[in-house]
């Protein structure tokens, strides 16, 4: 009887196959992205004349690990794509994926091959440039910018156009796709400044490239993702590090959000409260001044607005609130902070929309008996008319007085 091959190993006998049949490279090289002090991919990239294989390996936070073939127009845009995704933790059927993606200048056809069979779906691309987007894959990073700016410059587009592209994306089910290819942008600043939009960014990334467009690091601090991405002249080893990964997820009894979603519960005398929240972690960052900037709206968490409900009318500093549902925002400057109340909830935390706002308070600004990694709120009574609104993480802590009418 023929033994049948795990996943896994015809994951890695594809790609030493393809390594196999390759002529040798132009460059080798590669990206490394952290979060803080964690490391959330690495990738290995081979540069051929007019090809692109990459093997990398992210955690974002499932653990995916990617063997991928581009075949490169000679314009520099992408016209096929072969991409082997191997998901360790996912169920049988989605574990082994093979994404085909052929692109024309009309149109970008997608091939999905997984345990449950084959599926097609054709989109079309307005006459832009299409390209694949995988968050943290970052050798398509280099090759969105690389590929906007040579059209750019062919269409002698001036410093702070916007060159227009669209967007597929290779981890997604087809139930899930848009019905219409995704927006982005790529915006030359001058100099060695190239800044990136798009739909799912939620921000603007800004990266620095050199004469021959080649990324040499990248920035999400204006972006929801908030990593930093350099470049290595000397590939990692992916397959080691991808291992490790696949191993801590395991431990862990499987991934694990980068900022977990948590609803806090309290009361005050007659007075219900509840706040829902994304708790990042500080993983050794500078928080005021970095990753919360200052004289700006801070969604106060991460990812989904923070929802902050009363069942009893209440003084929250200085505003006064009706029993609802609201969303907290803090706006940090460097001599104070102020507490925004919004009257929308439900919303993404990128989706302040000041005409909303209710009021304004000031915080009380102090720091916590000791750092605090995870982002906590806590609603603390004092007696059974009056509490505490408490924001910590790293080394400040923000408060304002509730007081139940």
């Amino acid at each position: 009887m023929p033994r049948t091959l795990h996943p896994s190993h015809i994951f890695a006998l594809a790609v030493l196959a393809s390594a196999c049949t390759e002529r040798p490279p132009l460059e080798r090289y590669g990206f490394l992205a952290r979060l803080g002090r964690d490391t959330i991919s690495v990738e290995s990239v081979a540069r051929y004349r007019d090809r692109i294989v990459s093997d990398e390996v992210d955690r974002f936070p499932e653990v995916r690990r990617r063997h991928t073939e581009l075949a490169l127009a000679g314009d520099g845009s992408l016209r096929h794509m072969d991409m082997r995704v191997l998901t360790p933790a996912a169920p049988a059927a989605s574990r082994d994926r093979r994404i085909v993606a052929d692109i024309t200048p009309d149109s970008v056809r997608v091939t999905l091959t997984d345990g449950t069979g084959t599926h097609v779906m054709r989109q079309g691309t307005d006459g832009m440039l299409a390209i694949p987007h995988v968050p943290q894959m970052y050798g398509l990073i280099e090759l969105y910018l690389a590929a906007a700016l040579q059209r750019g410059a062919a269409e002698h587009l001036p410093r702070g156009t916007d060159i227009r592209l669209r967007q597929f994306y290779p981890d997604r089910e087809f139930s899930h796709y848009p019905r219409r290819l995704h927006r982005g942008s790529v915006r030359p600043m001058g100099g060695d400044t190239v800044e990136l939009r798009h739909d799912w960014l939620a921000g603007i990334g800004v990266a620095i490239v050199d004469s021959n467009r080649r990324m040499l690091s990248y920035s999400g601090d204006r972006t929801t993702y908030k990593v930093q991405v350099t470049r290595l002249s000397d590939p990692p080893d992916v397959p080691a590090i991808g291992d490790r990964f696949a191993a801590a997820e395991q431990a862990r009894g499987g991934a694990v959000a980068l900022s977990v979603r948590d609803t806090l519960r309290a009361t005050i005398g007659p007075a219900a409260f509840s706040v829902d929240y994304g708790r990042p972690l500080a993983r050794g960052r500078t928080l005021l001044g970095g990753v919360i900037p200052y004289d700006y709206v801070w969604r106060t968490g991460a990812n989904a607005a923070t929802q902050f409900m009363t069942s009893a009318p209440i003084m929250l500093g200085t505003i006064a609130l009706a029993p609802g549902t609201y969303t907290l925002w803090t706006v940090p400057h460097t001599d104070r902070v102020m507490l925004v109340v919004n009257s929308q909830h439900g919303q993404w935390g990128t989706e302040h929309d000041g005409k909303y706002d209710i009021g304004t308070t000031p915080l009380a600004m102090a720091s916590p008996a000791s750092p605090v990694e995870k982002f906590t709120i806590s609603v603390t009574p004092r007696d059974d008319r009056s509490g505490v609104l408490a924001l910590e993480w790293g080394s400040f802590r923000w408060t304002a007085p509730i007081i139940v009418r």
